[in-house]
């Protein structure tokens, strides 16, 4: 009991044998969500014949799907849901963690529990959670609701909320392992150019550095890196670098000298520096838990010290599990020992963590506390949300793999963090171009947005696959660009209130027993459903429009449905099965330009879809999109209603200010019931427009034109 052997590897275990449990039953719950990360349902299954769910961080090679093992990330927060009620379960606990499922409703026919639920069966469902950590104290939090978002609140005032990305980060991301030097950098950012696509981020994986040396350029391969960013500013486009936390020791690198001399490496149990295998060769792991430590690593982007680094370089840390490819499960070994004493046992999940958070605030330090930062993270844990995005880490071109990522990410989403996203086109492999174009257009739809190829795939930028696809590609791209109004202004409603940016829709009895066809099925935000195509070769989706006395329209031909209803959807490849809400406002910039910030002073379009009553509503939230002024009150928040054949704007925060040029271009009110006689603008002081506008009677669709008022401004249409 006092020692452990697994495979080469012995585990000391210095302290002995230290697990903690803990046993829940939730009366009146059958479903249950959350504790990501896994590649499995959104729905939680019963574990009683299968291992528990594992949480425990690890560099997991060409993970398998529906199984219940670790991944990258580990939040030990699970959420119980039916109709009447919400809660949570937090299981404050960074050790290898384990979590058990059984359900009385368990092994039930779809159809018996149809029955039992329209005949008023008299068993009280209820589900039983047993969690169990290998080492530290039971230290649990109950969140109790009862609502959705009060749990996300509740949950966000222990953990933080979503950090406000910079509005560049939710455009269209650019990898592979790896571009090979300035000249393909600058090849590849001209075809999106050539072929008139929008893009903001290229990245560089870790061939980009002297031998794996972190904060380091390849001499020969990139000699000139300010150049090369410098060519990319001009463009306002940004570049993403790996920085790992695994350093080469070689006592002729900096960055490992300085490390050794100041003591801040993980020791073993025998008290020399740890090391281990990783990209580099022979590596040392820098202690993250030591906060002198991460305050030096975060000195290290400044632009004195990251040389070739400017204001448009941003950082990507990746194998922060940690991993160790000569180690226990290709991570440390538990008894390895951090600062203060603490065996990497007790904090292995955390320490992703904190390599993303000192990252982040390194970014922050270098300019001055004054810049946003952007950092993806593969490792995470309860909070990570604070410090940017996450990716679920090294799937496949398959399509299973596209279909995973929607509850992948959905549960990531529940716990807090909203800005994450699969690799489009999937890491391994080579995706046909049926399933390239079918990813994409997913992943217009998913919070971060990145394609990503592994170093032995062929290249797959999106002109490479015949013009009809590229074609196809530009529009999903398109569709993510017009939306990036409304994207923000989700973010902002996350950071503020601890709203899912992606959510799923779990709120009636169908969603239950028919979970099987719904799980495609997502919000973004409140306004949008979206149900990307994950089949080969499909040509219809069985569409569910949720709600009550509702109504949905089919963004692209506005076709009005009511709901609820379960519908046929014809699919061809030029799109998805997307839905704007009735009595929602969504924002878009429909101009397209070479890149996000090309946009920022481009006019706004309002697409206004009417309920059944005609009314609708909808926000914008906007700042400079890059820096922390927002929190000194500049900001936009502005709230748009349409009640009584009347569209006004007005601001819902007084306290903001913030100058822009952009103007409204154009209103379109979709689901208007007949053509108006006359469209007035009428602005504060009394002056009034009378404006153009045209209405479609095949779709019922109001276009106005030109209203020209700073969107920045309180006004009021009318449609008499």
């Amino acid at each position: 009991m006092w020692e452990e052997t697994f495979k080469t590897h012995t585990d000391s275990k210095p302290n002995g044998p230290s697990s903690v449990g803990l046993d829940f039953s939730l009366p009146g719950f059958e479903h249950v969500y959350g504790i990501p990360e896994h590649a499995d349902n959104l729905r939680l299954r019963t574990t009683e014949n299968t291992d528990p769910y594992r949480l425990y961080n690890l560099d997991v090679f060409q993970y398998e799907l529906y199984n219940t093992m670790a991944l990258y990330g580990a939040v030990p927060l699970l959420l119980a849901h039916n109709v009447q009620r919400t809660l949570g379960i937090f299981w404050l606990n960074a050790a290898e963690s384990w979590v058990d499922i059984s359900s009385n409703t368990a092994g039930k026919t779809l159809l018996g529990k149809m029955l039992q639920y329209i005949q008023g069966g008299d068993e009280t469902p209820q589900t039983d959670v047993r969690w169990m950590s290998e080492s530290g104290i039971i230290d649990v939090f109950i969140l109790l609701g009862p609502s959705p978002s009060d749990v996300f609140k509740q949950y966000g005032s222990l953990t933080g909320t979503q950090a406000l990305p910079p509005y560049f980060s939710l455009g269209y991301h650019q990898c592979r392992w790896n571009y090979n030097d300035e000249e393909d950098v600058r090849n590849v950012d001209a075809g999106f150019d050539e072929h008139n696509l929008p893009y903001d981020v290229i990245w560089l994986d870790i061939e980009h550095a002297d031998g794996k040396r972190y904060f380091t350029w390849d001499p020969h391969k990139f000699p000139t890196p300010k150049n090369m960013l410098t060519g990319l500013k001009e463009k306002r486009r940004k570049m993403v670098t790996i920085v790992d936390p695994h350093i080469k020791i070689d006592s002729g690198y900096r960055i490992h000298s300085e490390i050794r001399s100041r003591n801040f490496y993980i020791k073993t149990k025998d008290g020399g520096d740890y090391e281990g295998w990783c990209w580099p060769g022979s590596a040392a792991y820098p202690d993250f838990t030591n906060p002198d430590m991460r305050a030096w690593w975060s000195s290290m982007f400044s632009y004195d010290q990251y040389e070739g680094s400017m204001d448009n370089l941003f950082v990507w840390n990746d194998m922060n599990e940690p991993s160790v490819f000569n180690g226990p499960e290709v991570t440390m070994h538990k008894d390895a020992v951090h600062w203060g004493g603490w065996e990497h046992r007790d904090v292995h999940n955390l320490y992703g963590l904190y390599v993303h958070r000192a990252t982040a605030e390194g970014l922050i330090h270098r300019s001055g506390g004054k810049e946003r930062p952007f950092v993806l993270t593969r490792a995470f844990f309860a909070g990570s949300q604070r410090y940017g995005a996450v990716w679920t880490g090294d799937n496949a071109a398959e399509w299973e793999h596209l279909k995973i990522s929607l509850p992948m990410c959905l549960s990531l989403a529940l716990v807090g963090i909203s800005f994450c996203g699969a690799d489009v086109g999937g890491f391994f492999k080579n995706p046909e171009p049926e399933l390239l174009v079918r990813w994409y257009q997913a992943g217009a739809y998913q919070p971060f947005f990145r394609a990503h190829a592994h170093l032995d795939t062929p290249r797959r930028e999106p002109w490479l696959h015949g013009e009809a696809n590229t074609e196809l590609i530009r529009e999903a791209l398109l569709q993510r660009y017009t939306l990036l109004p409304y994207w923000y202004t989700l973010f902002y409603n996350a950071h503020r209130d601890a709203e899912p940016v992606m959510r799923s829709e779990p709120h009636d009895q169908i969603q239950y027993t028919c979970n099987a066809w719904l799980f495609y099925l997502y919000r973004v935000g409140s306004a949008l459903l979206v149900h990307p195509v994950t089949e080969s070769g499909a040509r219809g989706l069985q569409i569910y429009l949720p709600g009550t006395g509702e109504v949905w329209y089919d963004v692209h031909t506005h076709q009005k449905y009511e709901s609820p209803q379960k519908l046929y959807q014809p699919v061809t490849m030029s799109s998805i099965p997307v839905f704007q809400r009735g009595g929602s406002i969504i924002p878009r910039k429909n101009r397209q330009r070479r890149s996000s910030d090309c946009m920022e002073d481009d006019p706004f379009t309002l697409y206004v879809a009417l309920d059944l009553r005609g009314e609708a509503q909808g926000n914008l939230y906007l700042d400079d999109g890059h820096s922390f002024s927002y929190q000194q009150n500049e900001f936009l928040y502005r709230k748009f209603t349409h009640s009584h054949g009347k569209l006004t704007s007005s601001s819902l925060d007084l306290n903001g200010k913030f100058d822009t040029p952009s103007w409204l271009e154009r209103v379109v009110i979709i689901g208007a019931a007949a053509k108006p006689n006359i469209v007035t603008l009428y602005q504060p002081g009394g002056s009034e427009v009378h404006l153009e506008f045209d209405y479609n009677a095949q779709t019922s669709v109001i276009t106005v034109r030109k209203p020209g008022v700073n969107i920045a401004s309180d006004f009021t249409i009318s449609f008499r």
